[in-house]
């Protein structure tokens, strides 16, 4: 599929065969750019049968260096990769095929705090699967807010998100009242999904991803 532009930003979309109505799922990148994996996941959305939208937060650059990946992550403000996200949720939910007009979020690493952002400020999420965010802390007071089913997906082994943090988070959505799942992966690490790079652990990825996958067909369809 070509990448897409739209009002506020740009993208890759894929949808799936055939021409009938579709829930929509926006995948938000981690801090390496729109890279290869996300478009693969992308991809494997739209073969579940969702129109699929990877929002390119970095305007076209991509990075396989951990240190140019921290420079593009803190020379992208917060507001700017919020806007850009939302401005990617308006684009998916205004398309002709896509219905429900609220759509699911699922982001990892920088995406998941993105994702989780989008369900606490967005009425058009209508599921969101936050994915090892690494700000999940400093967002803690306002999931009250959320309006949409989560799924929240942590590594016992990530050294970067403690799990006192993950517990607070649990409990928050708990005394909230919310509809969440929360998943801490025994033996997985941070971007244990990732299949191109060695923290990718396959038993957890695959059933990370099939919650994921029906979170959004059980809150979507």
């Amino acid at each position: 599929m070509p990448d897409v532009s739209y009002p506020g930003g740009g993208g890759y979309l894929a949808e799936p065969a055939g021409a009938e109505p579709r829930p929509g799922v926006v995948v938000i990148q981690e801090w390496w750019g729109l890279d290869h994996h996300i478009r693969s996941v992308t991809d494997r959305f739209a073969a579940e049968g969702f129109v699929a939208l990877a929002p390119d937060l970095y305007e076209g650059r991509v990075t396989d260096s951990p240190e140019e990946a921290m420079a593009l992550l803190r020379g992208l403000s917060p507001e700017d990769g919020t806007a850009r996200v939302m401005a990617a949720i308006a684009h998916l939910k205004g398309q002709a095929r896509v219905q429900p007009k609220r759509v699911g979020v699922i982001g990892f690493c920088m995406g998941g705090t993105y994702a989780l952002q989008a369900a606490i400020r967005s009425p058009d999420v209508g599921a969101a699967a936050p994915f090892y965010g690494g700000g999940t802390g400093q967002l803690i007071d306002e999931v009250s807010r959320i309006r949409a089913p989560v799924l929240a997906v942590f590594g016992a082994e990530d050294q970067s998100i403690p799990l006192d943090v993950v517990e607070r988070f649990r409990a928050a959505l708990q005394r909230a009242g919310k509809t969440a799942d929360v998943r801490i992966y025994p033996g997985a690490g941070h971007a244990f999904l990732n299949d191109e790079r060695p923290s990718y652990r396959a038993e957890p990825a695959a059933d990370a991803w099939a919650r994921a996958v029906a979170l959004f067909k059980d809150n979507l369809t």
